[in-house]
């Protein structure tokens, strides 16, 4: 039977393609046996149920190695793997819901960089196995329903930089030797029902966050010593007691603060000292307990534009230097016991601060002399006494007044 010439031609090239695609499949699938089963231990303490066929959990099938290329059908998300195929260095999950704990299994993935759950249903304690991962980079567990405390273990992690353990149920204590992480630059535990004081802090960090939790106690120089790079700290919604301190605004790197809502009842604030420079540029100290005037100092701070003591117990006249400083674009003072005439600065123009002074109380016999100059729009009268009754008034002590609300 004649054969054709131009099959005879096409041979050697079809026995190249089948040896080709024999080759890539075979040697594509390198991942470490150990990582397959972490990866399966992983997916397994996950329900089924909370796994939608959209979701990259969904598309995990281990019929087909977790590395192999190309990830047409399998594996297409949620993992990420060595340049040589063998290790897997990533596990960021898509915020698809998944319920399940996490496995303590995670531990065997010993080259992994980054874990990131963010946004899901995970539930349970953080395995203390965790610290077995000496590579992680980063770890997000960030909007889940973790409980337990955080395991102590987690301090093993020297190559740590970022650690998220925001919205989730922990409690408990905060591990005593953080400061051994001394790669971590980003903290956030915020949003738990965390308890006790600070310890002494990771002495790189950029970051801190661990707002709306149970902490108390006073805020020592000893948890914040060495942390030259701190840049912001958000502390709100605490139950920290006692003098927020000088040396606080003097961190080297600070720019950031947010105390609001905590138990403070004194501040000390020093100026900068002299050829010295201060990042500060953000304040919040409202709803606390400060007593005593409000602090002058904080007008030394070169770049500050926003300052925040509403609703404490701070009392006398607002500092005039306040309305004569360029950087401050926002200030709130209202919910305190301020009095006196706001500096005149602030309605001249010249000031270009906007927020609230709150309300502020004149007397009857000053009547005439203060509330007159005001706009009658921020004025509001209690028993307004009249000219005729102005020294009748004084003489026996009447308590009419006038209010000024101050609001931009």
């Amino acid at each position: 039977m004649p054969c054709s010439c131009n099959s005879l031609l096409l041979l050697p090239l079809l026995l190249h393609f089948h040896i080709s695609f024999l080759f890539f499949t075979t040697t594509q699938a390198l991942t470490s046996p150990s990582d397959i089963s972490a990866l399966k231990a992983f997916k397994s303490s996950i329900k089924p149920t909370s796994i939608p066929q959209w979701s990259c959990l969904a598309s995990w099938d281990f019929s087909t190695d977790p590395c192999a290329f190309p990830r047409r059908t399998h594996f297409t998300c949620g993992l990420s793997c060595s340049p040589d195929s063998t290790w897997i260095t990533q596990i960021t999950l898509d915020p698809a819901g998944y319920s399940g704990t996490l496995s303590p299994l995670i531990s065997k993935l010993t080259h992994l960089i980054a874990l990131d759950l963010a946004d899901n249903a995970f539930y349970g304690p953080i395995p203390s196995s965790i610290s077995s991962l000496s590579n992680l980079q980063t770890l997000t567990l960030r909007s889940n329903k973790f409980s337990g405390s955080i395991p102590p273990s987690v301090t093993q992690l020297k190559s740590l930089e970022a650690m998220d353990f925001s919205h989730n149920s922990l409690f408990g204590f905060l591990p005593s030797n953080m400061n051994s992480m001394s790669n971590l630059r980003r903290l956030d535990l915020s949003f738990n029902k965390l308890t006790g004081s600070l310890p002494k802090l990771p002495p790189n960090l950029f970051e801190l966050a661990l707002k709306a939790n149970s902490l108390s106690g006073f805020i020592s120089k000893s948890s914040f010593e060495g942390l030259t790079q701190l840049e912001v700290v958000e502390l709100s919604e605490n139950s920290f007691t006692g003098t927020l301190q000088a040396w606080f605004f003097l961190l080297p790197s600070i720019q950031q603060v947010d105390l609001a809502n905590n138990s403070l009842t004194r501040v000390e604030i020093s100026s900068p000292a002299a050829g010295s420079t201060s990042d500060l540029v953000a304040v919040d100290l409202s709803f606390n307990r400060i007593e005593g005037y409000a602090p002058v100092n904080f007008a030394a701070y070169p770049l500050l534009s926003s300052l925040s003591l509403r609703y404490n117990r701070l009392r006398g006249k607002i500092p005039s230097e306040y309305s004569k400083k360029k950087s401050l674009t926002r200030l709130y003072l209202d919910g305190n016991f301020l009095i006196g005439q706001p500096p005149a600065e602030f309605f001249s123009g010249k000031s270009g601060v906007s927020g609230s002074l709150g309300t502020i109380v004149y007397k009857a016999v000053q009547l005439l002399h203060s509330c007159a100059y005001l706009p009658r729009s921020l004025i509001q009268y209690a028993n307004k006494p009249t000219v005729g009754n102005q020294d009748e008034d004084e003489q026996k002590g009447d308590e009419s007044v006038c209010t000024a609300t101050f609001r931009w």
